[in-house]
């Protein structure tokens, strides 16, 4: 359990005398009483530190860092790392709005994927210049050069081809398999370039892959862009240059707090990636969005109720699957922690789950942890990523503020939902 402050790169701990968790260097308790509960809360310091981290993995090879919006969307995260120089990887016109509020000059930057891209989001991207389109289909490519045509531009365009690489993750996030809904066989793929390169309208300058998410080992990364290195010389017969090489993200942390090392992880991925590139002048594009974020967010939540049934003690919380539904729809481990530590407390095996109405609506599952009472507050880490972005309203349940901590500031950067929120855009029919 990470009681300590072991992990220094980490930002939630235990000051030394201090008995209240910490974010940098503001105390949860203070934040709950400012801000109420549920909340979440970001290490602003946590989310730069990985970000220049994984710049300098690929210090050697011309790159752009292109945060994948879809693991948190918030405007204070997009602008933060917009100032830094990141690139954005979107998967929807929502979020190239969320982009172009922020910066609209980070257009430039944008990287558009997903396998169902409407004509509204593509007239969108063409008319905010995007960097490139990930293509994923055949027919996606044939609307590409349609709507460009009637937009009179041209389109950049990478098709998302599927290697049929394995990657040890869980199934409903793994990718890169012909199962799979997404991109293009790379069987297919050169027959498909040379029919772009034949449109007067779309310009084919790039290859995408992307495996899965939340991947532990280099190797599949690896794997998957040997297969894409040897299309790229495929395609120089072809008279076809690549000028981009978009790696995907999915690079996994540790959610169980074992002290691995995020430094040496980049690294090695990006010693795959390099080997499998090697000898190749392109640029890298690479979408981490977990790794940036997920160890910067923790859900603070207080306790309502400890309750016995038979063998089993549960402890319910105000927080709810609707805030934070990964446990339960990935049977994903969150470390979860005191907020007001007692070394002399005592552990008791619990369920620490929530107050919607289901049965899969826990954190977690017969877990030891230092006992807690009503009241009592406590912190779900690893939360920074598809926490806030995949949360719900399910239940009538208004979605938690999130605030940002830099140091021993903190700041609101969205209010907490209310019911009328929730019903303002319903209308009242009479029959």
């Amino acid at each position: 359990m990470r009681y300590e402050t072991e992990f220094p790169d980490r930002p939630f701990h235990y000051p030394k005398s201090k008995s209240a968790l910490h974010c940098e260097g503001v105390s949860l308790p203070w934040l709950a009483k400012k801000y109420g509960t549920p909340l979440y809360v970001y290490s602003a310091g946590q989310v730069l530190d990985r970000y220049r981290l994984f710049g300098n993995a690929f210090g050697h090879r011309d790159h752009l860092i292109c945060y994948s919006v879809k693991a948190n969307s918030n405007l204070s995260i997009l602008k933060l790392l917009s100032r830094h120089g990141s690139g954005f990887d979107i998967v929807s016109g929502g979020e190239l709005l969320r982009i172009l509020e922020v910066n609209k000059k980070a257009a430039s930057r944008v990287v558009f994927s997903g396998v169902g891209k409407t004509v509204e989001e593509i007239d969108l991207a063409l008319a905010a210049d995007i960097l490139i389109f990930n293509a994923e289909s055949e027919t996606e490519v044939a609307l590409l050069a349609e709507r460009a045509r009637k937009l009179h531009t041209r389109a950049r365009v990478a098709l998302r081809v599927n290697p049929d690489v394995f990657a040890e993750t869980h199934p409903y996030i793994s990718t890169g398999l012909r199962e799979h809904k997404f991109g293009i066989d790379i069987k297919a793929a050169r027959r498909v370039y040379r029919e772009i390169k034949r449109s007067h309208y779309l310009d084919p300058v790039g290859i995408s892959v992307h495996i899965g998410s939340q991947i532990q080992t280099a190797e599949p990364f690896g794997a998957a862009l040997a297969g894409v290195a040897e299309l790229i010389r495929e395609l120089e017969g072809d008279k076809i240059r690549i000028e981009f090489v978009d790696a995907g993200g999915g690079l996994g942390i540790d959610y169980h707090g074992g002290g691995e090392s995020p430094a040496a992880k980049a690294e090695q991925y990006a010693a795959a990636v390099e080997s499998a590139l090697q000898g190749l002048e392109v640029r890298l594009l690479v979408e981490p969005g977990r790794f940036l974020v997920a160890q910067a967010g923790a859900l603070l939540a207080r306790v309502l109720y400890v309750k016995r049934n038979g063998a089993k003690t549960f402890v319910i919380t105000d927080a709810g699957m609707n805030d934070l539904i990964r446990p339960a729809l990935y049977q994903a481990w969150h470390e979860i922690l005191p907020v007001i530590r007692d070394p002399e407390a005592k552990s008791s095996v619990v369920d620490l789950v929530g107050p919607v109405c289901e049965s899969g609506d826990f954190f977690a599952r017969d877990r030891t942890m230092p006992k807690v009472k009503e009241g009592d507050l406590v912190a779900i880490l690893d939360a920074g990523a598809y926490g806030m972005s995949l949360s719900s309203n399910y239940n009538s349940r208004p979605r938690p503020a999130e605030v940002m901590v830099k140091g021993k500031l903190a700041w609101l950067i969205r209010s907490r939902e209310t019911i009328r929120d929730l019903m303002r855009q319903e209308i009242r029919h009479l029959y």
